[in-house]
Order: C-alpha cells, then structure tokens, then sequence
C-alpha cells in the first residue's frame, strides 16, 4: 500500500481529486486530498508559497505518512517539489501533473513575460491582492464536458496572490529525487524548456496523457493507474 498526498492547482481545493482519490481507495492505498490555505474551505487571509510547502509537509508529518506519492497539479508542483525535498525518506516518489517545476528563488509568474506578469499583477490589484478563478471559457477544447466546466467554475475561488509571487525555496534538487512528469498533450505537445531539461536526469520520467490541462476531471481512471503505477 502506498500513500497519495494529492495537490490541487491554483483555484482547486482537495475535492478536485475526489474520482481519483475513490479509485487509488479501491486499490487499498492510503489517500491525503491537501486543500491549501487561502483557497476552497481554507478561503480567507492570503498566504504565501512556504505556507503552501508547510502545508503539504503538515499533511504528511501529522499522518506519520511512508511511501509517500506525493502529487502536484499545475501551480501546485512549485510548493510539492519543495515539500518532497523536505520529507526525507518518506518519499517514495514525486508526480507532477502537467505541472510547474520549482526553480530556487523564483516565483510561478517569473517565467512569463513582461506582459504576462503585468496582467497578473493588474488582476492582483484590482482584487485586493487575489488571482481570480478562470472562466469557463478558459476550460474549452480540454477534454470536459458542459457540466463538468460548469462545476469547476462554481466551486473555484481566488488564489492568494503571494502564492504565485513568493520564491521557491528548494533545499534538496529536485533532479535528484524520483519523479513522474505527467504531461497532458491537449495543453502543448511537449514539456516546457525547464521540465524537458530535467527529463535528462535518471531519476525522472516521461508520461503522455492523451487530454487536457484537467485530467482529474477528464481523465480520472487513466491518471488514477499512472499514479498507483509509481
């Protein structure tokens, strides 16, 4: 039996894993749905990336959790690719689900462009310091129907704004932990330029998923095996 830490991507509580997590229960593992401050339930105060990477690490050290899979959807792989390196030999192996990777001392927008760091920081502002939830035209041509759309825009809520502007800290490389990147080819064909030169360590392989940026909702049979694959 193996142990699921699973995190959400920005806007997402734990209960975006909830077919997923049903299916690795079935399988007899033991699964830790993480719903992270600021967002879903835990709405309220902002909160940065290392309340983030406590967060994850809270979950595994309050269950006295081993054989650890621990898990990252999307901006969520920057705070799990820390926490892994925090968790000692709990860790059996890190999933990054179509995600962002941790790079030490850099935040999630510093990779994008001028414009595209002045769009969030515009969004910030105009919330109170907030990343507003996407729309649902954000979720077209990624593998969901109407209704699942519809369910993902009624339960998201703002992301904290430090979340996605406070640095990585990474005190172990992540290159050197055993790690599954899962890359969903609806949302880009290939991994990023960071991610593909990771991918040249031994400790780390290549998954394609044939459907979107989502697949705990599109997709949540086929991610459920990959993960209970680890």
């Amino acid at each position: 039996m193996m142990n699921f830490v699973l995190v959400p991507g920005a806007w997402l509580g734990g209960w975006a894993w909830d077919e997923v997590a049903a299916a690795l229960r079935a399988d007899g593992h033991g699964v830790y749905p993480v719903t992270l401050s600021g967002v879903a339930e835990r709405r309220g105060p902002d909160a940065g990336q290392q309340q983030h990477v406590d967060d994850i690490v809270a979950v595994i050290e309050d269950n006295d959790l081993q054989d650890v899979v621990l898990a990252g959807h999307s901006y969520s792989g920057i705070p799990v690719g820390q926490a892994a390196g925090r968790i000692g030999d709990r860790l059996r192996r890190v999933v990054y689900v179509d995600s962002n990777i941790p790079t030490d001392g850099k935040s999630f927008v510093d990779g994008w462009s001028d414009e595209g760091r002045a769009w969030v920081q515009e969004q910030l502002t105009a919330s109170g310091g907030f990343w507003p939830p996407l729309t649902a035209e954000d979720y077209a041509d990624q593998d969901l129907s109407d209704e699942v759309i519809a369910t993902i825009v009624s339960r998201s809520t703002p992301h904290p704004g430090r979340a996605i502007t406070e640095p990585a800290v990474v005190t172990r490389p992540i290159t050197e932990l055993p790690t599954t990147y899962i890359k969903c080819l609806l949302d880009g064909a290939t991994p990023s330029s960071d991610v593909a030169k990771h991918l040249e360590s031994p400790t780390w392989d290549l998954v394609e998923l044939p459907t979107g940026h989502w697949p705990m909702f599109s997709q949540p049979t086929a991610l459920a095996k990959i993960l209970s694959g680890c």
